[in-house]
């Protein structure tokens, strides 16, 4: 019989219940940079070498670590995980969206899949290139976007997006719903 789920559908590991490989990359996030087992970390620690991979990546768009602002990390990732219609994510960067200071009504807009817009130049381009994520680029937008935010924070923009749709999709799949805390730790 299996465990009942913890996390929406899945059911997390208990730490004494890992392998040892899962034990290495559970106390890789918690004990690391991180300090936490986030969201999706706590599906994916089920499969450490995947963990090992997404663990930087995630880490690179925290806070500091990647070319673009908090206000415009937040725009991307709201688009995408609203986009994938992913209920834990989304509510998650809502949160933080209004907190690190975005309009609360173009951070309902971009939930929503309304259309919106920003004062500032570059949120507005960060927000166009996130709505073009899985189409064809027009050349005027690409212009506009590595003039205005460079190559290095057009990858940023990118990568982000198929992080947080990694991220979406697993959400989705496990059914997990906004707020759902798993197991403590």
């Amino acid at each position: 019989m299996s465990d009942p789920p913890t996390f929406g559908r899945y059911a997390e590991l208990p730490v004494d219940r890992m392998t040892a490989a899962q034990r290495e990359g559970y106390r890789f996030l918690v004990e690391g940079p991180r300090g936490r087992l986030p969201g999706p970390y706590k599906v994916w620690v089920h499969n450490p070498k995947l963990l090992r991979a997404a663990a930087p990546l995630g880490q690179h768009f925290t806070p500091g670590e990647s070319a673009l602002s908090e206000r415009e990390r937040e725009i991307a990732v709201l688009v995408i995980t609203s986009r994938w219609h992913s209920a834990y994510p989304t509510a998650a960067h809502e949160k933080r969206g209004v907190e690190v200071g975005l309009p609360a009504a173009a951070v309902e807009a971009i939930v929503a899949g309304l259309p919106t817009s920003f004062p500032d130049a570059r949120e507005q381009v960060v927000y166009e290139v996130a709505l073009a994520g899985g189409r064809l680029v027009p050349q005027s937008l690409y212009d506009r976007a590595v003039v205005m935010l460079g190559h290095e924070s057009v990858t940023d923009v990118i990568v982000l997006m198929g992080y947080y749709t990694a991220v979406s999709l697993t959400m989705n799949f496990y059914a997990v719903p906004a707020g759902t805390p798993g197991l403590a730790r």
